[in-house]
C-alpha cells in the first residue's frame, strides 16, 4: 500500500502544531518529523508529545528525519543512541540518515568499507529497538548514482537497513525509473517533489504527474507498504502545498 504524507521540513518555520494542522487540511495520512528543528534528538518529552499529537489528529508518524551522517564508528556509539530513543518516543518506525559526507566518486575503497561497517552498526543498534534505518538517496553521499546506491545496499546487506528514494535532479525519466527499480527490494519511503531541471526550479507536482505516476506504479509493485511524502513545494507556499497534496492524493487513489 502507498500512503500519503509529508516531511515537516517542508515548513521549518511552522510550529509542530501548525504543521499537523496543514497536513490534516491537506487530507494526508502521515508525517516524517525532522530532527533539525521540530523534534531535536534527545528531547524525549517533546518527541513523546509530538508523537501523541500526531496520532490524536488521526495521522501516523512515518519516520524520524535525524540528519545523522555516517562519518565515524565513534559517532555511532556517542550520538546515535539519543536518536534511537527520540524515534522510539516519537513512535517512528524508521530513522532517516545520510550515507556519509562524500560522493561515491570521491570515496576510497577503504572509506567505502568503513561506511559499510558503520551502516551495519547503525542497523544493529536500530534492530535492538525494533526500528529501521534508511539512508537518503541523495547527491553528496554514497547514494549519488543509481549504481553506487544499489551496490551500497548490497554491501550493507542488513534486514534493518533500507533506502529512501527520490529522483536525482535533472535525471531523465527512464534513468530515474530504472534507479527506483534497482533499489526496490530495499525501498522504504519516497520523498515526493518536482524540481526540473534542477533544484533551482521548483514546480507544482502536477507538472510532474506522468513521471510520478510511473514511479508510484513501480513502488506499488514491491507488494510492501511505502509512505509517499511531500517534501518541498514551490516558493514554500502553503497554498502550493495544498495543491500538491491534492495531486498526490489523486495519483495514489
Amino acid at each position: 500500500m502507498l500512503r500519503t504524507g509529508a516531511l515537516s521540513i517542508t515548513f521549518r518555520k511552522f510550529s509542530c502544531e501548525a504543521f499537523i494542522d496543514i497536513v490534516c487540511k491537506a487530507d494526508l495520512q502521515a508525517i516524517e518529523w525532522g530532527g533539525d528543528v521540530h523534534v531535536p534528538p534527545g528531547d524525549l518529552a517533546k518527541a513523546s508529545r509530538i508523537g501523541s499529537l500526531t496520532r490524536q489528529a488521526g495521522l501516523e508518524v512515518a519516520a524520524y528525519g535525524s540528519y545523522y551522517r555516517t562519518e565515524s564508528l565513534a559517532a555511532a556509539e556517542s550520538d546515535f543512541p539519543a536518536i534511537l530513543d527520540t524515534a522510539r518516543e516519537l513512535g517512528a518506525p524508521l530513522i532517516r540518515v545520510w550515507a556519509g559526507t562524500l560522493g561515491s566518486a570521491d570515496l576510497t575503497d577503504e572509506g567505502r568499507a568503513e561506511l559499510v561497517r558503520h551502516s551495519r552498526l547503525l542497523a544493529d543498534m536500530a534492530a535492538h529497538k525494533g526500528l529501521i534505518v534508511a539512508s537518503e538517496y541523495h547527491n553528496g553521499t554514497v547514494t549519488d548514482t543509481p549504481e553506487s546506491a544499489a551496490r551500497f545496499l548490497e554491501e550493507v546487506d542488513h534486514p534493518n537497513y533500507q533506502t529512501l528514494w527520490q529522483p536525482h535532479n535533472g535525471a531523465p525519466y527512464e534513468t530515474a525509473l530504472a534507479s527506483l527499480k534497482q533499489v526496490l527490494p530495499r525501498l522504504a519511503n519516497l520523498h515526493v517533489f518536482h524540481w526540473w531541471p534542477d533544484a533551482a526550479h521548483r514546480l507544482p507536482l502536477a507538472d510532474g504527474r506522468e513521471r510520478w505516476q510511473g514511479y508510484f506504479e513501480v513502488a506499488a509493485a514491491s507488494g510492501r507498504d511505502h509512505d509517499c511524502l511531500l517534501e518541498f513545494v514551490r516558493n514554500d507556499d502553503p497554498a502550493q502545498f495544498l495543491e500538491d497534496a491534492r495531486t498526490l492524493r489523486e495519483l495514489l487513489a
